[in-house]
């Protein structure tokens, strides 16, 4: 069962996103959160912690490629709100820059990927890189059930190919907390790996992870 997520008006006010961030940090907050602190308020017909929840989908689904558009479509985003949120998500992508960090081995890619880890459905990530073995974009392939999230090789490689990636690393959250590897992460695992060696992108990892660790494919010998 879903579980719906409190309203501004139901959380206490020391925990409300804006008092959160001051007396815990920003690192405390939830992306919902963030984007909470960033919207300010909501609008007569949506609180603003449900319109920060459904801005985190679309540009967990979008990654860097989101635009205004797609935020201003959501009644209560006007240009103001939008090129903020544009504004901040830029402001800090040329700071950490994901997309330009050189992974060494593939378990590099988890710092870019653990906010992941406290979402209470699984989401299923691509991190596509280049030649040089560098992060070209990362983008939420599908989002699942608490225990699986289906996903296809064709939508997997289809934003690869778009970037033009030599290879890709895909990563999903196991919100019931173990890491053992499903029979349906083994299966999407084969199934991938042997879609990449067909259209010349090759699967560098499949990574499982949680708030305190990770299960790598490449690591266990199963890839």
């Amino acid at each position: 069962m879903k579980t719906m997520s409190k309203t501004i008006n139901q959380i206490p006010e020391a925990d409300r996103p804006r008092e959160k961030l001051l007396r815990k940090g920003a690192l405390a907050l939830s992306d919902q959160e963030l984007l909470a602190v960033l919207l300010g308020k909501g609008t007569p017909g949506m609180d603003v912690m449900t319109l920060a929840g459904k801005l985190a989908r679309l540009i967990d689904e979008k990654g860097l490629e989101v635009q205004a558009e797609d935020l201003t479509k959501f009644e209560g985003v006007g240009d103001a709100k939008a090129t903020l949120i544009l504004a901040a998500i830029e402001f800090a992508r040329r700071r950490i820059k994901p997309e330009g960090v050189k992974i060494e081995t593939p378990a590099d890619l988890l710092p870019h990927v653990r906010h992941y880890a406290d979402r209470k459905q699984e989401h299923f990530l691509c991190a596509t890189i280049n030649g040089a073995n560098e992060i070209l974009n990362i983008r939420v392939v599908s989002i699942g059930l608490v225990d699986r999230s289906p996903v296809h090789p064709r939508e997997v490689f289809a934003d690869a190919l778009f970037d033009r990636a030599s290879a890709v690393i895909v990563a999903h959250n196991h919100p019931s907390g173990g890491l053992e590897p499903s029979p349906s992460d083994i299966t999407i695992t084969a199934q991938l790996k042997a879609a990449g060696a067909i259209v010349g992108i090759e699967l560098l990892d499949h990574i499982i992870f949680n708030r305190t660790g990770y299960f790598s494919f490449l690591e266990s010998g199963r890839l």
